[in-house]
């Protein structure tokens, strides 16, 4: 009992330090910093099915050079239909357009101890501190948002899936099948899909790490994938980029995810902006076809820093409606997160390895660890519940 009491402990002060280092890069974003060559590369993924190992490490190289960078990616020849796609993004118009306020009340997150359900723009800011910041510029954004349960797994699961706070209980909420028809059929057969990218994705990550191909197999085998549907509603004034002025009309404040790697798929009005590393703001608009990819504070802090967590937001500055549906990976919500894995498990060199030579290892004697053991579940839901207006 006392070491999950120092684990509980830990994770939450962790998750005030992810706030303090969002913050900071915010604050900072005007100061002296060397410009860096910045990308967000398009990556075909379609080697990577491939029976040969050297195919699909080829993929993770590229990856890893992503990861190292950006942070961000987009990816094609993932395998996912189109019109699976387009449904989910059919679906999403169709619950903000159409289902009445009462309904959407019904599912309001309030009534959630895990932030699942419908959130209207006013109820939440992805940066807490913006709460109290005297200039802050609401968010347009509405969404609708839940999380992994055995039923919308293709594996059926383990039977050891717990939510957030360790609880064996479903913490979804879903609109009843006559207000939106066919609403739980799409979410399972998109869910499932992009569920089983993740786990594809995640033996990718592990031979960019130098690990074991399966390496991670075992931690996410009733994992946390939350996912979101949201809208953006045309802006009354749309602008352009302007690094000298602050927007009036923001979509989702400017924030780093908290999983392991986040797949994002969109419409066709862009938004995404990234924060890259000399602080300045780069649009980053979709790929025909292709889903975009960043790393999340669980694979930074696995990474001991190597992989950045980047900091991104949403700005519509066009005259359309956006949607899009962010799928958050995370791993089992009972596993630890600690750097001192990683270093465990590195093997000898390979041709993924040869490419990354200037890379150092995750951890060594002269670079420990940057960050204590958290538990995956815990971390999570301490920072949902920082966004909301009565967390």
């Amino acid at each position: 009992m006392a070491t999950a009491t120092l684990a509980y402990s830990a994770t939450q002060s962790e998750a005030r330090r992810a706030q303090q280092y969002l913050n900071s890069r915010i604050t900072n974003r005007n100061a002296d910093v060397p410009h860096k060559s910045f990308s967000v590369p398009e990556i075909n993924i379609a080697p990577s099915f491939s029976a040969s190992l050297e195919d699909r490490k080829a993929v993770a190289a590229q990856i890893n050079e992503a990861c190292t960078n950006s942070g961000f990616f987009h990816i094609t020849g993932h395998g996912i239909a189109e019109h699976t796609r387009q449904d989910i993004l059919a679906l999403a118009k169709c619950f903000f357009k159409t289902l009445p306020h009462d309904k959407k009340e019904a599912l309001h997150v309030k009534h959630s101890n895990y932030m699942r359900g419908w959130e209207p723009a006013e109820y939440t800011y992805v940066n807490p501190e913006d709460w109290s910041a005297e200039d802050v510029v609401p968010e347009s954004k509405e969404g609708f948002n839940w999380g992994y349960e055995a039923g919308l797994d293709p594996t059926g699961g383990d039977g050891q899936f717990r939510e957030l706070d360790g609880a064996d209980v479903n913490g979804n909420s879903w609109p009843s099948e006559e207000d939106v028809p066919g609403f739980y059929e799409t979410i399972k057969e998109y869910y499932g899909q992009v569920l089983d990218l993740s786990r594809h994705l995640f033996r990718l990550f592990a031979l960019a790490l130098e690990l074991p191909e399966h390496y991670f197999d075992e931690m996410m085998t009733h994992p946390g994938g939350i996912a979101r549907l949201l809208y953006y509603p045309a802006p009354t004034n749309p602008q352009p980029l302007d690094p000298d002025q602050k927007d009036k009309e923001v979509g989702l404040g400017a924030h780093s995810d908290y999983e392991c790697f986040t797949i994002l798929l969109t419409s066709t009005a862009s938004g995404l902006e990234i924060l890259s590393p000399d602080n300045t703001w780069v649009p980053a608009p979709a790929v025909e076809g292709g889903f975009i990819i960043n790393v999340a504070d669980f694979l930074m802090r696995w990474t001991n820093g190597v992989y950045k967590s980047t900091v991104h937001r949403v700005v519509n500055r066009t005259k359309e409606e956006r949607y899009s549906v962010p799928f958050f990976f995370s791993i089992n919500y009972d596993q630890m997160v600690e750097v001192s894995l990683l270093r465990t498990y590195i093997v000898s060199p390979s041709p993924v390895a040869d490419r990354r030579q200037t890379l150092p290892s995750c951890t060594t004697p002269e670079n420990p660890s940057k960050f204590p053991p958290i538990r995956a579940g815990e971390y999570v839901l301490e920072r949902l519940r920082a966004t909301a207006k009565d967390g």
